[in-house]
Formats: C-alpha cells, sequence, structure tokens
C-alpha cells in the first residue's frame, strides 16, 4: 500500500483539522478509498498512487487558502476539491467576489467563478443570459446585482417576473387577489431580497412601486426604462411572450434573463423562447450569455450528484 505524508508547517493544523476533525472528516467523505490520519501536525494517507496524488493536490490548495486567508470553512473544502483544476478554484475570488451588504450586514457575494463571470458580464453588457440548473445561484446573484444597482441610484426601480405557467399566465382575476394568488411562484425572488433588504423596507419598496415583481403578462405594452429587470425561469416562456419581454428594453435598462433549458414545463410540441433566442442572439454585440452548470450547484452536495446522473440519461436519450 503508497503512503504519502503531509507536514502543515505552514498553518496552524488544529485550526485546519477543524474543531474535533470537522474539516478532516469532510475531507475524508471525498476520499473514501483513502486511509487518512492526522495527528499533531502531521497528514498521512494511505492508497492508491493516483488518488494519492490528487489528495495531495487538494491539501496543497486547501493550505494555500488557509495561508491565505486565515479561515478554513464547510464552503470552501467543497469549492476546492470539487473543482476539476487547480485554474478553476480561483482564492482570488475570495476578496472579488462581493457584491453588497445585506440584512445585518452580512456579505452577499459570487460564491462560485462563474457566478463572478455573471457580475462581470451584467458590468459590461446591458443584456445578459445566464444558463444553467437549479442551485447554481443564478437568480440570487442576479437579484443581489439588481439591488446593488437599486442602492447606487443607478437605476431607479427593480423589476422581477416570471412565466407563472402553473397559475396560468392569462390570469382571469381581480388585482387584489393577485399577490396572494402569485407569491408562490415568486417566492425564490421574494427569499433573495428578504436577504439583501430589511423587511420594513422592501414592503416600502413594493408598496411604491420602486420593485415590482409581476407575471410576465403585465410586462405587455410596457417601456422598461430606468430599471433592472429579471425574468427568471425563462425557459417556460414561448416565442411570443420571450420576443415581447426582450422588446420592452427602455433607455437606461439592465435585463437579466436566468433559465434552466432542463426544466422546461411547457406543453409538449411548443418551443422554449429561451432556446430559441440562445439560438438567434448568439452572436449579437452588447449581450452576454453565460452558462454554469453542476460545478456551481451551492445547495447540499447531493444536488450537484442529482444533476450529474440527470445529465447523463438525458445524454443517451
Amino acid at each position: 500500500m503508497n503512503e504519502i505524508k503531509i507536514e502543515l508547517s505552514e498553518v496552524n493544523p488544529r485550526e485546519f483539522f477543524g474543531q474535533q476533525n470537522v474539516h478532516i472528516d469532510q475531507i475524508k467523505s471525498y476520499f473514501p478509498k483513502l486511509k487518512i490520519v492526522a495527528r499533531g501536525s502531521t497528514l498521512k494517507a494511505y492508497g492508491e498512487e493516483t488518488l494519492l496524488d490528487e489528495f495531495d493536490k487538494r491539501i496543497e490548495m486547501l493550505q494555500a487558502h488557509f495561508g491565505k486567508y486565515n479561515v478554513l470553512d464547510k464552503e470552501t473544502i467543497d469549492r476546492v476539491i470539487q473543482a476539476s483544476s487547480a485554474e478553476e478554484y480561483d482564492p482570488a475570488l475570495e476578496t472579488e467576489s462581493f457584491i453588497l451588504h445585506g440584512v445585518g450586514g452580512k456579505a452577499v457575494k459570487a460564491k462560485t467563478i462563474n457566478q463572478l463571470n455573471l457580475v462581470e458580464l451584467v458590468n459590461e453588457n446591458d443584456m445578459v443570459f445566464a444558463i444553467g440548473p437549479a442551485g447554481t445561484g443564478k437568480t440570487y446573484t442576479s437579484v443581489a446585482l439588481a439591488v446593488r444597482a437599486l442602492k447606487a441610484k443607478q437605476i431607479k426601480r427593480i423589476i422581477l417576473t416570471r412565466p407563472a405557467v402553473e397559475a396560468g399566465e392569462n390570469l382571469g382575476f381581480l388585482p387584489g387577489d393577485l399577490k396572494e394568488k402569485l407569491d408562490p411562484y415568486m417566492q425564490p425572488l421574494y427569499d433573495a431580497l428578504r436577504d439583501m433588504i430589511p423587511q420594513e423596507k422592501l414592503n416600502k419598496y413594493i408598496e411604491e412601486g420602486i420593485i415590482q415583481i409581476a407575471p410576465l403578462a403585465f410586462m405587455r405594452g410596457r417601456t422598461l426604462d430606468n430599471a433592472f429587470v429579471i425574468l427568471d425561469e425563462a425557459q417556460n416562456t414561448t416565442h411570443a411572450q420571450m420576443k415581447m419581454f426582450l422588446t420592452r428594453m427602455g433607455p437606461n435598462a439592465k435585463f437579466i434573463i436566468t433559465g434552466d433549458p432542463g426544466q422546461i414545463d411547457l406543453p409538449r410540441r411548443v418551443i422554449s423562447g429561451l432556446k430559441e433566442a440562445l439560438l438567434i442572439l448568439k452572436e449579437t454585440k452588447g449581450i452576454g450569455i453565460l452558462y454554469l452548470d453542476d460545478k456551481d450547484v451551492i445547495r447540499h452536495q447531493l444536488v450537484r450528484k442529482v444533476i450529474s446522473a440527470y445529465k447523463n440519461i438525458e445524454h443517451q436519450n
């Protein structure tokens, strides 16, 4: 059996290993075929040579992170070990990723390289498509960018919209019933906003129309100017809906369109407006397109595995 011995001379071993070796236990879960022993300032591992090489590389990356930021947490360990290469995990992300201070002074950051790429794309383009599976933070990051722009007075209002497929886009009920009936479909947008704006202030913004959350059908006939507009779940738009939305763009507006082409809820034989838009607008100057993937998933680590498994079976069909 092969053995590797790593001396933690540049970092505090106790803090690196974590309280009751919690960090080591997390690392072990990624290398179940290795026997890993942590004692004093030494880390030993036993097993196949290729696995040991990989283990050594990841520990080196973790040490580099700890040496620079003097902190190690579950999220960082996940990102470092799940990165397909050292280049994919960029420690500079820790300092470059800040977007804004949310409720209680909590720092809202881009948590993956692609989320940071989304921030940069939005800075450079007035219209951006952010495409990726559930849990990649595309909606949350987009809402954070919208709130940042509002706080900086770059725009006068935020408009968040989704095609309310399950509720029926042709909403045949009175405005008084609108909020109550639509809230479940808009909940992810509310959840993100509550992290970034105190509840009382958020309620005031919504009452005054500074933040508007409405189904896509309510965008028809409007010119959306001086606004940061996010179309979420865009894979459920039809050709007509997507064209209608994109042509609402007015002066001094930012548009972000998010969606997951793998989660289309439209009736069969109805072409997704998102898929079509990506095809016909991919070469258009001033429009940014970003594809996030399972490496950007920041939910439970099992979500990444679920997405990967479904991706494999979808490719076979």
